[in-house]
C-alpha cells in the first residue's frame, strides 16, 4: 500500500566538516533538542556554491533557510535523530515517502563497494569533468554537485581529487564521512523539491541511481540543467530495476513461469513497488532521448553497461575472467541489495513469507552462479550550451 506523503515542509541542512552520526538511531524526544551537540568547524575559506532561494513541491512553494558562511554548525542527537526511523529492521529517512530503501552503515558500505565497482567498468568520471573542473580561471571557484549522494563517495572523490573546487553533497540524510574534505559540505534536501536555490551555480550536476526515489524524472533533469554554468556538464546513471537474460533481452512479468530466474522475479516485484511509491524506475531508458531532445543540452554521449550478476561465463582467458570477476562484484552488490529491498517490499504490504522465499531463492541462485543474467546500467552524461 501507497502511503500518504508527509506534510510539506522545509528541512533544509548542512554540515561543513564531519561530525560522527549514526545512522541506526531512535527518534528523540523534543527536550532532547539541546542535548549532545556536537559543533564543527570548516577547513580554510572556500566559496561555496549558493543555496540561497525558494523550492518548489507540485502544489505549493516553500522557502528554505540560507547557507550560513562556512565557519560553525551545530548539530544536536535529536537532529541526526530526526533524518531517521527505524522500519522492518533498517534505518530509513525519515522526509521522503517516496524513496524507501535504507540509509544506513549496511547500505552506505555497500554503496561504497558498488562505487568501486562502477569506476573500475564505467571509469571514474566522464571525460569531460577533469577539463570542466580545472583550476584554469583565477578568480572563479569551479563547483560540482552530486544529487542522492548516498554514501558520498563519488563526490569524496571529486573534492578530494578537484581540492580547489567546491563540492556538494545532497540527501535526504547527512553524509557521515570521518574525513570529510573542507572543500566539501553535506546537506540534507529532498531533490523533488526542486533546486531553485542552485540555479547557475554549478559546473558539473551528478546524479546516479536516484530513480527510485523521484517522482519525476524528466523534470529534474530540467532543473539539473538550470544549476548548471553554461557549458556545465550534467551526469547521469541508472538503471531499470530489471533482469536480463542471457541474449540481454528484459524478464517481463509476463514472462514469469517456473524457470524464471528468481533474481528476475525478485527485481520484478522491486520495480512494481517503487512504482506504486511514486518512484520512476524505468527513468533509465528514457535518459538518452530526455538528454539529447533537451533545448538547453548539446554534446550528448550515451554510454551502456552489462553486469553478469555473477561469475557463470565459462573460459579461461583475460575477457572471461575480467568480466566473472566484476560478475561476482556485482552478484555481492545484489546480495546486499535483496536485505535492502526487505523495508520497500513490506512496506507496500507483501506477505513476509512471500518476501522471504523469494530473498532466499534468490540468495541461493545468485551464490550457485545458477541463472545467466545481467543488470544493465545506463549512462548519459552532456553539456550544457554556452548561450
Amino acid at each position: 500500500m501507497l502511503l500518504s506523503p508527509a506534510p510539506s515542509r522545509s528541512h533544509h541542512m548542512q554540515v561543513y566538516a564531519d561530525c560522527p552520526m549514526s545512522s541506526n538511531i531512535d527518534l528523540l524526544d523534543e527536550d532532547d533538542m539541546e542535548s549532545e551537540v556536537c559543533s564543527v568547524a570548516s577547513g580554510p575559506s572556500i566559496h561555496f556554491a549558493p543555496s540561497v532561494a525558494t523550492s518548489a513541491t507540485s502544489h505549493d512553494w516553500e522557502m528554505r533557510s540560507a547557507s550560513p558562511a562556512p565557519s560553525m554548525y551545530s548539530v544536536t542527537s535529536s537532529l541526526r535523530a530526526a533524518s531517521y526511523r527505524h522500519e522492518f529492521g533498517r534505518g530509513i529517512n525519515n522526509y521522503s515517502e517516496v524513496y524507501r530503501l535504507p540509509a544506513d552503515d549496511e547500505e552506505f558500505e555497500r554503496l561504497d563497494h558498488q562505487h568501486l565497482m562502477f569506476m573500475e567498468v564505467m571509469g571514474k568520471y566522464p571525460p569531460p569533468l577533469p577539463e570542466i573542473l580545472a583550476d584554469d580561471t583565477p578568480g572563479v571557484t569551479k563547483t560540482c554537485v552530486d544529487l542522492g549522494c548516498g554514501s558520498g563517495s563519488w563526490i569524496l572523490d571529486v573534492a578530494r581529487d578537484f581540492p580547489h573546487c567546491s563540492a556538494v553533497a545532497v540527501d535526504l540524510v547527512p553524509m557521515q564521512d570521518v574525513n570529510m574534505p573542507p572543500n566539501c559540505r553535506s546537506e540534507v534536501d529532498d531533490i523533488n523539491l526542486g533546486l531553485q536555490h542552485f540555479y547557475g551555480a554549478f559546473n558539473v550536476a551528478h546524479a546516479r541511481l536516484v530513480a527510485s526515489g523521484i517522482r519525476d524524472y524528466k523534470g529534474l533533469i530540467d532543473e539539473m540543467v538550470q544549476t548548471l554554468r553554461p557549458r556545465g556538464l550534467i551526469q547521469l546513471v541508472e538503471f531499470d530495476f530489471r533482469v536480463y537474460d542471457v541474449n540481454k533481452k528484459p524478464i517481463m512479468p509476463s514472462q514469469l513461469d517456473e524457470e524464471t530466474p528468481w533474481v528476475a522475479r525478485w527485481m520484478n516485484m522491486v520495480n512494481i513497488a517503487v512504482e506504486q511509491r511514486g518512484g520512476e524506475p524505468d527513468a533509465a531508458n528514457h535518459l538518452h532521448h530526455w538528454l539529447s531532445t533537451h533545448p538547453n543540452l548539446e554534446e550528448t554521449v550515451y554510454r551502456e553497461f552489462w553486469f553478469q550478476t555473477g561469475p557463470w561465463k565459462h573460459g579461461n582467458d583475460p575477457y572471461t575472467a575480467r568480466d566473472n570477476r566484476i560478475g561476482a562484484m556485482m552478484r555481492d552488490d545484489i546480495l546486499a541489495f535483496l536485505k535492502s529491498g526487505r523495508p520497500l517490499l513490506l512496506s507496500n504490504g507483501l506477505d513476509i513469507a512471500m518476501v522471504d522465499e523469494l530473498e532466499a531463492n534468490a540468495e541461493r541462485e545468485l551464490i550457485d552462479a545458477g541463472a545467466q543474467t545481467y543488470i544493465r546500467v545506463q549512462n548519459v552524461y552532456a553539456r550544457r550550451r554556452a548561450y
